[in-house]
């Protein structure tokens, strides 16, 4: 094997490497935030796990570049590694590979720097770890010479599913549990006869020497829901009251 092959041989291995430890870390990284897990496994291992192989896809990335500045067929200049379609070979799926290289080094430096940044900032710019994942896979099957192999077929097409599976359950756990928590709010505010009043029941005593349209007035500002057949019953009942004790 020449030296020419040595740098091509390096340049491959290392590209299929550190697409597989970004696919793996995004992953981790939507395990982390789905918990699929809940509880079996510490979030803290989960979250150093995910930033250990996110730093080993970056150390991959730079031999891959430095492999292929190295390879003498292919003659990659420094413009053509990091300026999108400069390249004269495959332009398109080389530029793949260029934007793929500047958001890696972009969430791996504000996963760095995220205790010194605003939270929204942090978070905006770790979201398009999706972006990087997709252009990444479009690089590798673009052009990598590797795409008719079964062996990378098969781990591609798995990878994808999984990330495409729990990508799905990541956008649609917080709608579940937002609308789980907006029924345990309607249930803890509708009782046996319908809606109730949020606010506190003030039960409200009535004083035998009124009469019985005070007493009625009074019974309607009670806030918890009585039938009227009921609220009947009680005015016949004071008023029954007043003629057994002769009040005028």
């Amino acid at each position: 094997m020449t030296q020419v092959h040595t740098w091509w041989y390096l340049a491959r291995a290392s590209g299929l490497v550190a697409w597989t430890l970004l696919a793996v870390s995004v992953l981790w990284g939507l395990l982390l935030s789905t918990r699929v897990f809940d509880r079996s496994i510490s979030p803290k291992w989960i979250t150093d796990l995910h930033r250990f192989l996110g730093g080993t896809a970056l150390l991959f990335t730079a031999i891959h570049v430095a492999a292929l500045v190295g390879d003498s067929y292919l003659h990659f200049a420094a413009k053509e590694i990091l300026v999108p379609f400069a390249s004269t070979w495959r332009p398109v799926a080389v530029a793949w590979g260029v934007i793929s290289l500047w958001i890696l080094i972009a969430v791996e430096l504000t996963s760095l720097l995220m205790k010194h940044l605003p939270r929204r900032v942090w978070h905006a710019i770790h979201l398009s770890s999706f972006g990087l994942f997709f252009s990444a896979t479009a690089h590798a099957i673009s052009s990598g010479t590797d795409t008719g192999n079964t062996y990378f077929i098969v781990g591609c097409t798995a990878l994808l599913s999984t990330v495409a599976l729990l990508t799905l359950v990541r956008v649609l756990a917080p709608r579940q549990r937002g609308a789980q928590a907006a029924r345990s709010r309607a249930g803890a505010t509708v009782g046996a006869d319908g809606p109730v009043a949020k606010r506190p029941v003030e039960l409200v005593a009535v004083p035998r020497d009124d009469d019985a349209e005070a007493a009625a007035a009074r019974a309607f500002r009670s806030p918890s829901a009585r039938s009227a057949s009921d609220l009947a019953e009680r005015v016949e009942a004071l008023g029954s009251r007043r003629k057994a004790s002769g009040a005028p």
